[in-house]
């Protein structure tokens, strides 16, 4: 049976070896961290980056890099991962939602607009599935009412919009190294930025508050005789500990080196894939607009099966007994889960929070798309294993076609 290679297979080991071989493990001391932050801020175009332990630490950071306070609201889009929501709860903001483009499926600008109070502060706009937001309109918005723009780049690594790499268009982009993305080392994310005050408050936030932190190093023990003076005061502001372990950034730093060809396996993978759903009625790809450039890091399909008579638990089933890996379904929009409809949220600043709900109808074509998703994997690193999986595919669709035809 063919088999997906791992995808550790660059200079991971080797640079894993030598973190070992050091006496430095954590960032306060060690140099891999800076190493990366250095390579990946010269490769997205950045003049700052501040590596941190996860793509939602990276979004909480964000949040109070550019000021966000509490009560101030925070605009995201009602189609992504629910993190988005709960970094902006852990800011003590309050999460608003606007609906999506039913055909890209990402954030609407103009429902931005209209969602815009005199409380807002930032706009968190996702590009799902790899695909850039319209940002040229989203910037236009955020500059007209004096908005921050966070990039949540998590799933979207060398994608473009009009010549420009996604994540070096808003004011601070957040990227995430967990174990699925373009990129990984298990756990972990990273800021980037090209304003040094953001910079500089993110990795407070990510270190403690220790006042010697900057926008460009996080290195803080060097100096063992001022460090280890009693007299010497650390903390100057209040912070976390979202920092990335040495091993992690080791590990980053390798899985960064290839980048490139990783992404373009699975643009190449998509693309298979989209052929081998083009002329199916119930099966509509996210649309990608011209002059954007998507990374595909899942491929988004829209499923209309049940027009028919095929359900998407059925489709799915059938595709995996063809020897498909399955696909996922797209996250629940994230005010009607549990924690945000019975209200789990308010205990963290009741006097924000308690008279705040959210009920269903509020982002209609976010809900209606929703549980009509399918998110084909795209990360094989083997092409005849993709060929396989896209066969599978194929199958299935011609199964439901004959089945049609009998009926």
């Amino acid at each position: 049976m063919t088999k997906n290679p791992s995808k550790y297979l660059n200079n991971e080991v080797k640079y894993l070896e030598r973190v070992l071989n050091s006496e430095n493990w954590s960032s306060t001391a060690g140099t891999w961290c800076q190493e990366l932050e250095e390579r990946f801020a010269e490769r997205f175009k950045s003049k700052y980056a501040v590596a941190m332990n996860s793509g939602t630490s990276t979004l909480h950071a964000a949040l109070e890099a550019v000021g966000v306070c509490a009560g101030d609201e925070v605009i995201s889009p009602a189609l992504t991962v629910i993190m988005d929501t709960t970094a902006t709860i852990h800011a003590n903001a309050v999460p608003v939602y606007a609906d999506i483009d039913p055909n890209t499926f990402n954030i609407d600008p103009d429902d931005i607009e209209r969602k815009i109070t005199d409380k807002t502060k930032a706009i968190i706009v996702v590009s799902l599935y790899g695909l850039p937001c319209e940002m040229d309109r989203i910037m236009e918005i955020a500059d007209k009412h004096g908005l921050a723009v966070i990039e949540d780049n998590a799933q979207c690594f060398l994608s473009e919009y009009k010549g420009n790499l996604a994540g070096t268009m808003g004011h601070i982009s957040s990227w995430s190294f967990e174990n699925s993305k373009h990129m990984s080392c298990g756990e972990g994310g990273i800021i980037t930025t090209n304003n040094e005050e953001y910079a500089r408050i993110a990795r407070k936030v990510a270190g403690h508050g220790y006042k010697n932190l900057g926008a460009s190093y996080g290195q803080i023990k060097l100096n063992q005789s001022i460090y280890q003076d009693p007299h010497y005061k650390r903390h100057d502001e209040i912070g976390w500990n979202y920092r990335m372990p040495e091993f992690n950034a080791a590990i980053a730093l390798a899985q960064l080196e290839n980048l490139e060809q990783k992404v373009e396996l699975r643009k190449k993978v998509a693309s298979m894939f989209i052929s081998t759903v083009s002329g199916c009625e119930y099966l509509t790809p996210q649309f990608t607009p011209k002059g954007c450039e998507h990374s595909y890091f899942t491929l988004g399909i829209l499923f209309d099966g049940e027009n028919q008579g095929i359900s998407w638990k059925e489709f799915r089933e059938k595709y995996v007994s063809f020897g498909g890996d399955g696909f996922y379904g797209a996250w629940s929009v994230p005010y009607l889960e549990p924690v945000m409809q019975e209200r789990r949220f308010v205990k963290r600043y009741p006097e924000i929070y308690n008279k705040i709900s959210y009920c269903a109808g509020l982002c209609p074509i976010a809900e209606s798309i929703q549980p009509k998703l399918m998110q084909f994997k795209t990360n094989y690193r083997n092409m005849d294993l993709a060929v396989q999986k896209a066969q599978s595919l194929k199958d299935t669709i011609n199964y439901f076609r004959i089945q049609k035809r009998r009926k």
